[in-house]
């Protein structure tokens, strides 16, 4: 049996002439520059790489009759000479969906190609079958397209998250609530269920990608990515691309706990039981982000039993990784990322007087479901930039 690729299902529209890729290597460069600086002109770009000039204007020419880029109006201020065209990603190019699948809820979020949101959607996963659930989204998925008036020809593919480990393939073990979604290939059944091909990724990566793409990777090109949700786990970016490890599983961090520590990890099931027990209501992580009130009983007492671990684990990520920054994201509240930020202790030990230096702690700056986004834009960063 032939294992799957997604890359072998793009439509046949998307590809160059008469080859298996979207874009050649050198294309794919420039586009990266074009996604990272919006509105650079022709003669910038030159500069930026070891083409010639003929060679990138021949480059960007190509990138022009495909559709997948436009050259827009000459850019101001740019001095005497030929006028130079502002260069942009052509949105209308193709759409991509991203799914996340979490243990309570789906998110849904569909994507131009220039990285804009068209829309965004959730899908309950309380008392439905993985085959129910699938449906749903489809359904979603269709709704978005016919209200966004989107042809069916601009689909490009579909990026899929789910909280949990790589296995293989694109096969991952996920949390007990989401046992019928693990240890499967996921690939087949959601390139099937919209015919067109499907990357599959853990949540945590897929939010990492997120944030790199439309958050802090804006600005810091090498940073670890928390992902607090039922569970915990997250993502290391290393010069603004996404680091995967020999097994797939690069940021997996709560493999570091034993199974004792294990409990005691910043994960929020744990944070919804200590809720429960003090009375507060909290159905899912979904309402706690949502609802989330610093003040509810449990809270704090919830934080103090946490805090040595996650403190153990941010200075392990900060010896190993050395990252510029240390985001935390997910489905957390922003309130209570910024209360674990208050309580966190870099371990240091100047030397001569002088520290070593540590990341940046922020707060994601995603305000909406970080791994739908990310899943989302994956198509594109998988293929084209």
């Amino acid at each position: 049996m032939r294992a799957y690729s997604a890359e072998a299902l793009i439509p046949e529209r998307f590809r160059r002439t008469g080859e298996v890729d979207v874009v050649s290597p050198n294309e794919r460069r420039l586009l990266q520059l074009i996604w990272r600086n919006p509105g650079i002109s022709r003669s910038e770009i030159t500069g930026h790489t070891d083409l010639t000039q003929q060679s990138v204007h021949r480059i960007l020419d190509q990138l022009s009759d495909r559709g997948i880029i436009l050259l827009g109006s000459a850019k101001p201020g740019m001095g005497r000479g030929q006028p130079s065209p502002m260069l942009r990603l052509n949105g209308a190019h193709a759409y991509a969906c991203g799914i996340s699948v979490n243990t309570d809820v789906i998110g849904i979020c569909i994507t131009d190609f220039a990285g804009k949101t068209l829309g965004e959607r959730e899908v309950t996963l309380r008392e439905t079958t993985m085959s129910q659930a699938l449906q749903l989204v489809k359904q979603q998925v269709r709704d978005l397209q016919r209200q966004n008036d989107l042809k069916d020809e601009n689909f490009f593919g579909t990026g899929f998250a789910i909280a949990g480990y790589h296995i293989d393939g694109t096969r991952h073990n996920a949390p007990l609530p989401l046992h019928e979604w693990s240890l499967i290939e996921l690939g087949p059944i959601i390139a099937d269920l919209f015919d067109r091909p499907a990357w599959v990724i853990n949540g945590g990566k897929s939010g990492a990608i997120a944030e790199s793409m439309f958050g802090a990777g804006r600005f810091i090109r090498h940073f670890a990515y928390l992902s607090f949700n039922y569970g915990f786990g997250g993502g290391v970016i290393s010069d603004g691309e996404l680091l995967q490890g020999g097994n797939g599983n690069a940021g997996e961090f709560s493999g570091m706990f034993d199974a004792e520590e294990s409990e005691r990890r910043p994960a929020l099931q744990y944070l919804i039981d200590r809720l429960n027990r003090n009375g507060i209501n909290v159905p899912s992580i979904h309402y706690m982000r949502r609802n989330f009130d610093r003040n509810w009983p449990g809270v704090n007492e919830w934080l103090e039993e946490t805090t040595p671990a996650y403190n153990r684990l941010i200075n392990a990520i900060r010896a190993v990784i050395d990252p510029q920054a240390i985001v935390f994201g997910g489905q957390i509240p922003p309130d209570l990322a910024r209360m674990m930020i208050d309580r966190s202790k870099l371990f240091d030990r100047p030397r001569y007087g002088v520290h070593r230096p540590g990341p940046k702690l922020i707060v994601s700056e995603i305000a909406t479901d970080a791994p739908a986004i990310g899943a989302a834009i994956m198509p594109f960063r998988r293929t084209f930039y």
